[in-house]
């Protein structure tokens, strides 16, 4: 395992992404603690509808990396990734004899923080 310099962390978030934090959790757990050339390249292939938004919130941490602290995205780490769960949008569907069928839409708020690796 690699160790990281977690002072110099940089972070992106995504709010309110209409997706199952369970389902995003089970995608993070696979690139956390990896290199950004490799989490590019799992998420990439993973057949999860969930990869977009996390590739998208990667290449985000990563861009915030290089410009503001100056970072080099070579030497990047994916040092915390985590989905949080969101406010549940309720919906209702009319089921037999009158009654109603609540459906409960998801979201998540998935925050990813990528550092630079020492070794």
């Amino acid at each position: 395992m690699v160790e990281v310099d977690t002072s110099a962390q940089v972070k992106a978030t995504a709010k309110y992404v209409r997706m199952s934090p369970r389902k995003v959790r089970r995608v993070l757990d696979q690139i956390r603690g990896r290199s950004y050339r490799e989490a590019l390249i799992i998420l990439e292939f993973m057949p999860y509808k969930s990869c977009e938004p996390i590739l998208k919130v990667l290449r985000s941490a990563v861009a915030n990396a290089e410009h503001n602290n100056g970072l080099d995205p070579v030497d990047l780490v994916v040092s915390e990734a985590y989905a949080d769960q969101g406010p549940v949008l309720k919906r209702y569907r009319p089921r037999a004899q009158g009654r109603a069928y609540q459906i409960r839409k998801p979201t998540c708020h998935i925050a990813i923080a990528v550092a630079p690796a020492t070794e």
